[in-house]
C-alpha cells in the first residue's frame, strides 16, 4: 500500500508542475491578447487589452457625420464587443489546461474521507453592461461599505463622476 501511495503522489507531483508550466504559458499568451471592434461602418475602431481594458480609439475622417450621442453608444457597444470577444479568446486559452485538470485524480479519490472542495466553490457571477443608474444595476445591498470612493494615483484629463 505505501508503494502505491508514493507512486500516486509522484503522479500527483508530476501532474502539478505540468499544470503549472501550463498556466505559466497561458498566462503569458493571454497578456498579449487584444480584440478590435468596430462600429458605424467601420467610423469607429476601439482595441482592447486581455482585461477588456480599453487601450485604442480611432475615429474615422468623416465621424462629424454623428452626433454625440450616436458617437458615445456605439463607442459603448464596441468596447463591449471587443471586451467579450476578447474574454471568449481567454476562455478558449485555458481549454486544454481545463482538460487536463479534469483528467486527473481528485484528492478525495486519492485520500478517504476528504471532501470534494470544488464542489464548494461558487461560481463567478455575471458582470452587467448596464449603464450606472439603469434599473439593472439597483441592487438588493446597495450599501457596499464603499461610499463615494475616489480614484487613486496621478492626476489625469478625465473626470471620474459620481451622482
Amino acid at each position: 500500500m505505501n508503494e502505491r501511495l508514493q507512486a500516486d503522489a509522484a503522479m500527483m507531483l508530476e501532474a502539478l508542475s505540468e499544470q503549472m508550466r501550463g498556466i505559466a504559458e497561458i498566462q503569458r499568451d493571454r497578456a498579449r491578447l487584444t480584440a478590435t471592434a468596430t462600429a458605424c461602418d467601420k467610423r469607429i475602431s476601439v482595441t482592447v487589452n486581455a482585461d477588456g481594458i480599453l487601450i485604442e480609439t480611432r475615429f474615422a475622417d468623416d465621424i462629424s457625420d454623428l452626433s454625440y450621442g450616436e458617437i458615445a453608444a456605439a463607442v459603448t457597444q464596441a468596447v463591449q464587443a471587443a471586451a467579450k470577444n476578447v474574454s471568449q479568446q481567454g476562455h478558449r486559452l485555458m481549454e486544454p489546461l481545463r482538460e487536463r485538470k479534469d483528467r486527473l485524480p481528485h484528492l478525495s479519490d486519492l485520500v478517504e474521507g476528504m471532501p470534494d472542495f470544488r464542489s464548494v466553490i461558487p461560481a463567478p457571477q455575471p458582470v452587467s453592461t448596464a449603464p450606472p443608474n439603469s434599473p439593472e444595476r439597483r441592487y438588493d445591498d446597495e450599501d457596499s461599505g464603499f461610499g463615494d470612493t475616489e480614484p487613486v494615483g496621478r492626476r489625469s484629463m478625465v473626470r471620474d463622476h459620481h451622482e
